[in-house]
């Protein structure tokens, strides 16, 4: 069971170009618009793997509607918890050469009620009856969000006999760190910001790791982006690394979430840390081919499971 909690989902609105030149006016060839989030993303990949993730989530407005019809197109079970704001909504405008312009909405304030009901409704997930639950918290948070959510959301979960794995950024992933998750997922920027140090080799790397299972962090990646992925999957464990394929994306965005749900999969299936990491890889380079983020196909993966070769590093290198 893999309960997908996004407290800031997003309808993604996707525009194609032939070139994106600022300050003139641009003719848009195809407009998309998908139901977006990183927990969107993930829950998307871990159904291709064979799983049916739940999605948890506020929805409000138009946007929210839009959202929710979405998941119920792609089948995939929702809560949604209803909002007096409207969902906010991202735009990506990709270009012919392959560069991708992303521009966030921060997220609508929810008041405290709201936040109250988003809260329950967990809860009330965490809580149902189910043997080797994971939840999955991802993504940034909203406007007035207090940033010990994730935090507080670790702790509920645990409570309910949940697996917890975190990828967000910031104040809030700091504090989620310190609730002691079973996993962890931040990429080269987002551990630089936590741990005040900057990360430019694998030696680098390999210590940001290490550091970052000893101040709460019960199993843990990193990403290096075009460079590849390291896993630790324990205090005093073998890290491992998986360096990225070589390919031409169509987009990278949604990557890392794809690689959070190969390794929520993996690690429920009680895959060995290295199939674990290699199916993290796969599902990140499928990504990068699909049409949309999210969308990796079960065949890219496979195959990309059989190129993928995983390295110990179980010294510092």
């Amino acid at each position: 069971m893999f309960l997908c909690v996004s407290p800031n989902p997003a309808i993604d609105k996707r525009l194609t170009v032939p070139s994106l030149q600022r300050g003139q006016i641009n003719r848009v060839r195809t407009v998309q618009s998908l139901p977006g989030g990183k927990a969107v993303h993930v829950a998307m990949v871990l159904q291709t793997l064979g799983a049916q993730p739940h999605w948890i989530g506020p929805c409000g407005g138009a946007s929210g509607e839009d959202l929710r019809a979405g998941l119920s197109s792609l089948k995939i079970r929702a809560t949604a918890c209803a909002t007096y704001q409207p969902t906010r909504t991202n735009l990506e405008i990709v270009e012919e050469d392959g560069t991708v312009t992303e521009i966030l909405e921060p997220g609508s304030a929810l008041s405290a009620a709201e936040w109250e009901g988003f809260e329950s409704a967990c809860r009330k997930v965490f809580a149902e009856n189910s043997e080797n639950k994971s939840v999955v918290l991802s993504g940034s948070l909203p406007a007035n969000t207090r940033p010990n959510l994730y935090a507080d959301l670790i702790s509920g979960a645990r409570d309910s006999g949940c697996r917890t794995l975190v990828d967000t950024s910031g104040e809030p992933l700091r504090l989620a760190i310190a609730a002691e998750p079973d996993f962890v997922k931040p990429n080269r920027e987002e551990l630089t910001h936590v741990l005040g140090t900057g990360i430019n080799t694998i030696s680098e790397a390999f210590a940001a790791l290490q550091k970052l299972l000893s101040i709460g962090a019960q199993s843990a990646a990193l990403s290096l982006g075009s460079e590849g992925l390291l896993f630790c999957p324990g205090k005093d464990a073998p890290v491992f690394f998986a360096p990225a394929v070589l390919l031409q994306p169509h987009s990278t965005v949604g990557c890392g979430d794809s690689a959070l749900a190969g390794f929520a999969f993996g690690i429920a299936s009680a895959y060995s840390p290295q199939d674990t990491l290699r199916l993290a890889a796969a599902c990140a380079a499928a990504n990068c081919l699909a049409d949309s983020p999210g969308a990796a196909r079960i065949e890219d993966i496979q195959d990309f499971q059989k190129q993928i070769t995983v390295q110990p590093l179980a010294v510092d290198p």
